[in-house]
């Protein structure tokens, strides 16, 4: 059913990226699986480096999250064994916006990885959130994004 959504959406799923140091993608506690913050990684490389507000625009970033929400699903798709029809729902998303001192439109960024979600998965992919400003993010990300999902272990 997700599947065949994602192929409606013309959505690939990217390769799920290995941890760039001392932690893990994901943890699965019962039925809740914690993904790590993931970052507009593309084959590899990050594709929106800067900040909101000064060199990238509310649509980059818009973008880049995104992206860091296509890379939390690769690692959901591993964390459920390639099976996306255990997902009962996403539970809540954290996003990190590396952004100037003045711009205030954190929310705005972060619809980039909400709207996917309720894409996917409509009523299901409804979360709670917290979207927030940061002075800086690694390897120089406009956006970092974690999520927790609700997931069938049978």
């Amino acid at each position: 059913m997700i599947e065949a959504k994602l192929k409606k959406l013309n959505i690939t799923i990217p390769t799920p990226t290995p941890p760039a140091a001392d932690y893990v993608p994901f943890v699965k506690v019962g039925s809740l699986v914690f993904i790590s913050g993931q970052l507009p990684l593309s084959q590899g490389e990050i594709t929106y480096k800067g900040k909101v507000g000064d060199t990238m625009s509310l649509k980059d970033g818009q973008e880049a999250a995104r992206l860091c929400a296509l890379n939390i699903l690769a690692q959901l798709k591993e964390a459920c064994e390639g099976d996306f029809n255990r997902i009962q729902r996403c539970v809540r998303l954290g996003g990190f916006v590396n952004s100037t001192d003045d711009f205030t439109e954190h929310p705005k960024v972060i619809n980039g990885a909400s709207d996917l979600m309720v894409a996917i998965f409509g009523d299901k992919g409804k979360h709670t959130r917290v979207a927030l400003g940061v002075n800086a993010l690694p390897l120089g990300a406009v956006v970092e994004v974690e999520a927790i999902f609700e997931v069938n272990n049978s």
